[in-house]
């Protein structure tokens, strides 16, 4: 299970707080169906096989709503589901457990889906030096949570969001004048930081490895072109594919030796896990 720092911990604190807010606002009318003091035992399955994810949000679910409700997690965030396999066992107060259902299902069937398609982009060039990186290219207010989830299914984060690193595009080079002017401005607001720049011929490579970038980002370069730039400067900077990248051109891509390719899919493209929870007896 990929660990959880103090700033992510404080984010599923808020996320989890606001959309809880978001669903249960002045109460739950239809839990008040049910008796205070009904208990139940109600487990969690996955209709299809999956990398599981979202286990802190789900506690978290349950930890806000304060009723006496215990979690008992059969498998950890990383592990393959099955399809049908429980995985998850909640006991407790019936109208807790039924009100925090779907906004825990839904954390779990979208942060377990993303990392599953990581996983699948991974598997495929495992053995090679090409590593897969997500993008900014997220749900809004999901953003660490998603990039969390790549993690876990094995991928890596490129930069969080538009302070960490910089990521000088065209429109950035052009309205700084050139490539150098961008890469010389962004060594002195703040040095240290990575300085990646996107390119879109061999000629401008050059100009961004001349400038001193650290990163070269490949935008829709042929393969031929991606395997001349690392020929002419490996050693000198990272390099980086990106452009509509599939499954199929991977390993395409890795055989031209560039370190990183960038999929904006991991986590724009989102789909559910199938979870369902069922009651299994009452206590």
């Amino acid at each position: 299970m990929t660990s959880l720092d103090a700033l992510l911990k404080q984010h599923i604190e808020s996320q989890v707080h606001f959309a809880l807010e978001e669903d249960i606002g002045s109460g739950d009318i239809t839990a008040q169906l049910i008796p205070e003091e009904q208990r139940i035992k109600a487990t969690v399955i996955s209709r299809e096989k999956a990398i599981l994810c979202g286990q802190a949000w789900v506690d978290s679910v349950f930890a806000q709503l304060k009723g006496d409700v215990t979690l008992t997690w059969h498998c950890q965030d990383g592990d393959v589901l099955t399809a049908n396999q429980p995985f998850l066992t909640i006991t407790g107060h019936a109208r807790t457990i039924l009100t925090g259902e779907r906004t825990a299902l839904n954390f779990l069937q979208t942060l377990s889906y993303t990392a599953t398609i990581t996983q699948e982009y991974c598997r495929i060039v495992d053995g090679t030096s090409l590593r897969i990186l997500d993008t900014r290219k997220t749900l809004p207010g999901m953003r660490q949570a998603q990039k969390y989830a790549v993690t876990v299914g094995g991928g890596q984060n490129h930069r969080m969001g538009l302070y960490d690193a910089f990521l000088i595009k065209e429109n950035h080079i052009m309205a700084a004048g050139s490539i150098s002017n961008a890469v010389a401005m962004a060594q002195k607001i703040a040095p240290g930081k990575t300085i990646e720049v996107e390119t879109e011929n061999l000629d401008e490579v050059a100009m961004a490895v001349s400038a001193g970038a650290d990163i070269i980002m490949l935008d829709n370069f042929s393969y031929d072109n991606m395997r001349t730039a690392v020929d002419r400067f490996k050693g000198q900077v990272k390099f980086e594919a990106s452009g509509n990248m599939s499954q199929e051109q991977l390993l395409n891509v890795a055989s031209t030796g560039v370190d990183f390719v960038s999929i904006g899919a991991l986590t724009k493209h989102v789909h559910a896990i199938d979870l369902s929870m069922r009651v299994l007896i009452d206590q």
